[in-house]
């Protein structure tokens, strides 16, 4: 693995918060993927050097806040309640989203020492233009500008406070997605692209750092041999794992 850049002078918030916060993440949950999201987390917890506090955005725990009528177009339960996150998190400090689908395979504190108080939100700013038109389980592959950004992002909570849950729940798939809800793009931090590879994209990449399996997961059969399948099934067994537990 390739080791991160130490915070800088333009980078006061990854020096302001103490080494024992714990890192908050938020994870977006879909039944259908049940597995993902506990592998993920395992992944997460078995390499960070940091607390991490991990809570994931179920549907059946935010109905208070969260009301919008599911989307044709919408391929996961989390498109838009990943949007909530700045507002779960009180627009206080900082926050990570990310996808269920994805596997780490790094420190999360790497990851967490790059939020820039010059920015609202981090994202990997693929140029992401998909080949196919349907995805995992049948869904149907939407294009649009700056797709894939918002699978993975640093939230700077206190700058993004026009996500309420009001506008979450109003809010076009595009407005959100294409960050409309910033007053313009300069907000926007751009982070390395290993803390968001696309499988099945990007280039084969051993020194990923967060894997996304966006096309489906290695839990689908259709998708059992995708690059990084090992590893995501290497991982799911550590987890399953229990000293003297029978076979």
């Amino acid at each position: 693995m390739t080791t991160e850049p130490s915070p800088s002078a333009s980078n006061p918030g990854a020096a302001a918060a103490g080494a024992t916060s714990p890192v908050p993440v938020f994870i977006g949950f879909d039944e259908r993927e049940t597995v993902a999201f506990s592998v993920l987390a395992h992944s997460i917890h078995a390499r960070a050097s940091l607390p991490v506090q991990i809570t994931p955005l179920m549907l059946s725990q935010l109905r208070d806040v969260y009301s919008r009528e599911r989307h044709p177009l919408q391929s996961t339960d989390f498109s838009f309640s990943r949007f909530l996150t700045p507002y779960l998190s009180r627009y206080s400090g900082w926050s990570v989203f990310m996808d269920c689908d994805m596997l780490m395979r790094d420190d999360i504190a790497k990851l967490w020492q790059l939020r820039d108080e010059r920015y609202a939100v981090m994202v990997v700013k693929h140029e992401h233009v998909p080949r196919e038109t349907v995805k995992f389980l049948g869904e149907s592959q939407t294009k649009y500008e700056k797709k894939n950004w918002s699978s993975v992002m640093l939230f700077n909570n206190g700058r993004c406070t026009h996500l309420t849950p009001e506008y979450v729940n109003k809010a076009s798939g595009l407005e959100l997605h294409q960050f409309k809800w910033l007053q313009n793009d300069e907000l926007i931090g751009a982070l390395p692209q290993r803390w968001n590879h696309l499988v099945g994209y990007n280039a084969p990449s051993p020194d990923a750092s967060l894997v996304h399996y966006t096309l489906g997961g290695p839990y689908f059969e259709a998708y059992e041999h995708c690059e990084f399948a090992k590893e995501w099934h290497l991982e799911k067994g550590a987890m399953l794992y229990a000293t003297g537990a029978k076979p």
